[in-house]
């Protein structure tokens, strides 16, 4: 019979980690056992940041950004293109494309895809305010910036539908065979997107 070796209080915390994405049971254990070892160090401090950011985190009404204002910094930038619209499944997307400075435009984020199996539509994204917004006389351009699974692109075929009727020009990232990749080691869908995505040189 095993026995708990932890009080609830600790189980909680573990129950808790594990939910995190990126840790089962296990590596949530050591994650609270590191954290409990060096309580003074860590446990403390990110517990009080924790509570800050619950506090403070506010979802921002313009984009679906998070951040502890609202709108967001994104949106409060002045120098950002406001002519083009990056659309976004999740806020992760949103700080990736931010992360690797390659684009200084407005986003949108929708907060997952469509997804008939799991029973998600398209009430369930945020897509009631994406038509509006590049409506707006000074949007050129939207960019579709999902990911290239079947509900990105279904998502993406959905909202190149839904901004038919608006003058911007509706774009998505190009896929294919990524920088610094061999071909013989990517898959049959990469290479078949990369063929037809093909450039002139």
């Amino acid at each position: 019979m095993s026995r708990n070796p932890a009080g609830p209080e600790i189980e909680r915390l573990i129950q808790l980690l594990a939910k995190l994405p990126g840790l089962g049971p296990r590596s949530a254990r050591r994650a609270a056992l590191h954290l409990l070892t060096r309580k003074d160090r860590l446990l403390e401090p990110l517990s009080d940041a924790m509570r800050i950011a619950c506090e403070r985190v506010v979802v921002c009404e313009t984009c679906a950004n998070v951040d502890t204002q609202d709108p967001c910094s994104v949106c409060r930038d002045p120098r950002r293109d406001a002519s083009t619209i990056v659309v976004v499944e999740d806020v992760s997307d949103l700080w990736a494309l931010e992360r690797s400075g390659a684009v200084n435009a407005r986003y949108h984020v929708l907060g997952g895809t469509l997804s008939a199996l799991d029973g998600r539509g398209p009430e369930d994204l945020n897509l009631g305010t994406l038509a509006t917004r590049a409506a707006a006389p000074e949007v050129k351009e939207v960019i579709v910036a999902v990911n290239a699974t079947v509900e990105g692109q279904t998502t993406a075929h959905y909202v190149t539908d839904l901004l038919g009727d608006s003058d911007v020009k509706v774009t998505r990232l190009a896929h294919g065979v990524p920088v610094g990749g061999e071909l013989d080691y990517l898959d049959d869908g990469t290479l078949a997107a990369a063929i037809r995505s093909r450039t002139a040189f």
